[in-house]
């Protein structure tokens, strides 16, 4: 009998590494000159980070800050969904950045459907928010992982669980 392999199709990120990315920007943030007297908090809950500043400038100061933490400590920055900002308390702003984690159903249908396409001998079954991705061919395999790098897409793939 002929041996499967396979691989997950997974989008997902550290939890850590965004908690240390997160500190460190508060900790840049609480030091820096152009902070000092005014509103500047950044929070992180369970899928989004809150920041509440002053004014527009700040918030997008704040925003590039994180961004070159989350660079530094080798997160994408797909994974970051900002939302439009809305006036806070005091006249502050607040801006609501969402965390992007797994594969959505509609985008799984669709990058079943390329992958069937280009490739008709293997299989892909979306299971909850990751795609498994099998064939008796490695090479098919390593095909599929080159187009789904390819693909501009709005979430981060990682490929995991690769027998």
């Amino acid at each position: 009998m002929a041996q499967e392999f396979s691989f997950d199709a997974v989008s997902d990120y550290d939890h850590q590494e965004l908690v240390n990315a997160v500190d460190q920007t508060r900790r840049e943030i609480s030091t820096r000159y152009d902070f000092k007297g005014i509103t500047a908090t950044i929070d992180l809950e369970k899928d989004t980070i809150v920041i509440v500043t002053a004014g527009d400038m700040q918030l997008r100061a704040m925003t590039d800050v994180l961004k070159g933490k989350l660079h530094k400590r080798g997160l994408d920055m797909r994974i970051l969904d900002p939302q439009k900002p809305e006036d806070a308390a005091k006249g502050n702003l607040r801006q609501t950045i969402k965390l992007r984690k797994g594969i959505s159903d509609d985008l799984g249908r669709q990058l079943s459907r390329q992958i069937r396409d280009k490739f008709p001998k293997v299989q892909v079954r979306i299971q909850g928010d990751q795609l498994r991705v099998s064939s008796k061919d490695k090479d098919l395999l390593q095909g599929v992982i080159k187009l789904l790098r390819d693909a501009d897409l709005e979430v981060p793939l990682q490929f995991t669980n690769y027998r």
